[in-house]
This record gives C-alpha cells, structure tokens and sequence, in this order.
C-alpha cells in the first residue's frame, strides 16, 4: 500500500496546496485502505460512491483552494447530517434516513475543502460507548479485532488510527470522543462548550452536555480541524468566537503545574494496569519540563455522579420524549434509551435545580485548582478495550456497575462542567491494547490543551504504536501486533 497515509493530515493538506501530492492521489489511496481493511474493521458505514469521492478529488485539484482542508477526505459522524447521506443514528426507527443538509459543522468542513467519503458508525443515539447497532452492526479495534472500538465516536476513531480518513468529527456527551480516541491510539478534543455550535432539534438553552469535536492522528490535525468547526453563529444561543488554535501551538512546557487525579481516591474502579500505564506516561511530562502532582479528590464523586445521571437523562428525555410516546417507534427503541427517558420523566423540577446546583459547586472548585494547576489529568477509561460481543462491563476490579455506563464515570469531571479535555496516548498493556489520559483545562484553555498534546507528540515515536494493516485486510482476528508496549520516547 501506499505511504501517502502514513503521513498527518496537516502535512498532507500542505502537499495538496503546494502540489506536491494531489487530491485525486490522497483519495485513490484512502479509497484503497477502505477497501483494504474497512471490511473486518466496519468504521466507514453509508460509503459514497468512489466514482464520486474522485470525481470531487479531481474538481479540487482543478479549482482554487478553499481553506485547511482543501482535497482532504474525512467521514462524517452517523450522529450528523451530511447532505444526501444515510442519517441513521445507528437507529432501525430512521433507517433509511436521507440527510436533506449539512449539520452547520459539517457545512463548515466541506466549506474548508473536506471532501466527504461516507458516515462512521456510532451506538444506537450514541448512548453507550460501544459502536454497535442494528442498522450497521459493530466497529471492532484495529490493534484487535475480538475488542470494542469504544464509542460512541468508535468509527471515527478506528477509522482514522486506520488510515481510512484524514480527519474526524466526533461527538461527546460522556466520553463519546475521548474514550475511543484512548482505545485507537489517537487524540480527540472535548471543546469548551459553546465553541463548536451543535445542531440540537428543540430546546437550545437547557442541556450543556453534549458537544461536537475534531478527532486527528496529531494534535496540530485536531487544532487545524477544530478552528474549522468553530465559531460563532447567531442561531445557537452559546456559541462564541475564539483565537485560532493552530498559531498557538508553540512553545514548551517548562514550569507547568498537572495535577494528576489517578481513580479519585478509588472512587473509580479501574481494570489492572490502567493506573500503572498512565503513571509510567506522566513521568515523560517532567522530562518535557512540567511538573506532575498528585491530588487528592477535590469533590464528592458520588455528587457528581447523581448530578451527571439525572440531568443526562433530564436531556435524553427532553430529545426523545416523541420517540418513547409513539408506540412503534417506542418498540424499537433499545433498553439503555428507554431507561435514559424514563428516568429523566421521573425528574421534578425543583430536582434539576438541585443537579445543577451540584455542577455549579463542582465548577466553582474546579476555578479554585485551575488557579493552583494548568491542567488536570485522568486516565481516559477504566478499563482496557473488552470483547466486541459484550453490551457493557458489568464489573470492573470486582465492583459491579450499576447502570450501563457506570463503567466510564472517570469521564464525569469535565462533562458535567462544558470544560476542555483532551485525549493523549498513553500506551498498551501486554495484549498490546491501548490506552490513554485526559487532559483537563478550564474554559476557553482548548489551544493550551493542544500545545500539551503537541509537545507530548513531539516526544513520542509512533511509528510502532500503530494495527498491523495487513493482519487487518487477511480478515484474521488474530492480530500479531508489531507494535511495543508502551509508545517510546525521544531523548
């Protein structure tokens, strides 16, 4: 194959305007590893036309570039709308869905140049964080396919550590975008709420949760992706303009203080390894000049669960109301959905006061350690990436969870809040399974997370913490992985 993907999608967007490399060529082998590997991988769903794909490569290279993205190919989220495309949300009630627009983010990508090859599956409505549904089945793990891909930005996720795409959207109501990106070796940014304008039919002011992201190979391809996402726009009552993010990536980390959470004090069951895998990683930040703290919890994680239960299902009640009181939409709908609305039906109003007036006391002491730390870290899972053919863990280190998503609460802290967090490798366990960490920030510190993430790649060698392709396109799901066990680093 090819080594064209082999590159950054900065880099090769670089070639494309300069005419190094053209978009016909950066297609035809994005279209060859789609064919190469998506079929035991199942990342790039409701696929467009090659014909098609390259006949919108060709026009690029034959017109004047349009912006950042100009020529590149990218997969639309299966959460979004992307014009003339399947729209299912991994649901059988809108199978067959076809997008009449574009998502106004997508609207933006496509205005860059992006061209669109195809969805990337997500969960049934993106509840859970593993990509499996009805309508298009399961995206499994690149570095092995017997494993979860994460979710619900799974297909993003295995789709670029793949080669598949250049760049990404994600989606990220509870670790829909970190937890993937830690599990495919790849970065993914929760914006600041508000930065990212998301198209949410109905109530726009109440529900905070949910945002859309870039998802990249590298950190500058997630800053490049993001100052393309963002931005103001008059019809979403939260967005806001800020500084582009790619200038700011410069500089080094000398004299940085991280605070380092660990399991909140064993609030947060953790498979074995997860912690040691994370704690073996932060000692290369103070080789790079930072220096890492441990914390001990600064809030109730138990608050912050209740508070984050309720008021999720307060938001997914609130979107799928119509859903649940129509009976054959209703019998459609899987049981994690189901649960989600009747819980938030339960609510009173005078209980969603209280669920927000427990995130405003968690926000309130975050402002108080982010005056103390420029940054905060947790590993990005629990666990390490577990069998394609489970729903969920039902326990983890002994600790049965409770609901199906009880297993990622290490996500809570900075979706609870609307704050930054970025996904940054971390390593593999034994069976060469990754994993990661996520940096947290206050409002509005999404470029300073990316300088992070920027000097962390800097130092790390990836070169071997990448799936064995051609494992992938023999359809084996005995991976012999090439890779080492943790990513290596410069000296």
């Amino acid at each position: 194959m090819s080594n064209i993907l082999d590159q950054s999608a900065a880099d090769l967007a670089d070639k494309i305007k300069t005419k190094e490399l053209s978009s016909v060529e950066v297609m035809q082998a994005t279209l060859d590893r789609i064919d190469q590997v998506n079929g035991t991988v199942n990342a790039i769903v409701s696929p467009r036309a090659h014909e098609a794909c390259l006949a919108d490569a060709k026009a690029a290279d034959e017109t004047e570039n349009k912006g950042p993205l100009h020529g590149l190919p990218v997969a639309i989220k299966d959460l979004a709308n992307a014009d003339g495309l399947h729209t299912s949300m991994g649901s059988p009630i809108f199978e067959g869905n076809i997008a009449q627009n574009d998502d106004l983010f997508v609207a933006r990508m496509k205005a860059a140049g992006a061209i669109v090859v195809g969805k990337t599956n997500t969960p049934e409505f993106g509840l859970g964080s593993h990509t499996y549904n009805p309508v298009h089945g399961t995206t499994v793990n690149p570095f092995d396919p017997n494993k979860s891909a994460g979710g619900s930005s799974g297909g993003a996720a295995a789709a670029l550590v793949t080669g598949m795409v250049a760049l990404a959207d994600g989606s990220d109501m509870m670790g829909s975008l970190r937890n993937p990106a830690a599990w495919n070796n790849i970065y993914g940014l929760r914006p600041t709420y508000g930065l990212v304008p998301l198209d949410m039919p109905g109530d726009m002011f109440s529900h905070q949760l949910a945002v859309a992201g870039p998802m990249g190979r590298t950190p500058r391809d997630v800053a490049m992706l993001l100052d393309v996402q963002a931005g103001f726009d008059a019809r979403h009552p939260h967005s806001f303009e800020q500084p582009l993010a790619s200038p700011q990536l410069g500089g080094d980390l000398e004299g940085m203080r991280f605070g380092w959470l660990g399991d909140w004090g064993g609030a947060y069951a953790m498979d074995a390894g997860v912690l040691q895998t994370c704690e073996d990683a932060l000692r290369h930040f103070e080789a790079l000049g930072a220096n890492v703290e441990h914390i001990a919890p600064p809030f109730a994680a138990e608050q912050m669960w209740e508070s984050w239960v309720k008021l999720r299902a307060w938001a997914n009640a609130g979107g799928k109301l119509g859903l649940y009181e129509n009976p054959k939409t209703r019998a459609l709908l899987k049981d994690d959905a189901i649960w989600e609305i009747e819980t938030g039906m339960a609510l009173s109003a005078i209980e969603v006061h209280k669920m927000s007036h427990i995130r405003t006391q968690w926000f309130t002491k975050l402002n108080e350690l982010f005056a103390q730390f420029d940054a905060l870290i947790l590993p990005s899972a629990q666990v390490w990436p577990f069998p394609k053919d489970w729903t969920s863990p039902s326990e983890i280190a002994g600790r049965g969870m409770d609901t199906y998503h009880r297993w990622m609460e290490v996500v809570v802290p900075a979706s609870l809040v609307g704050i930054p967090a970025l996904n940054i490798p971390a390593g593999f366990n034994e069976s060469g399974l990754p994993m990661g960490m996520q940096i947290l920030g206050p409002r509005h510190s999404d470029a300073k997370l990316l300088k992070i993430g920027a000097r962390w790649h800097d130092a790390c060698d990836f070169k071997l913490c990448k799936p064995n392709l051609d494992v992938l396109n023999s359809n084996t799901e005995d991976l012999n992985s090439t890779k080492e066990s943790t990513c290596r680093f410069r000296p």
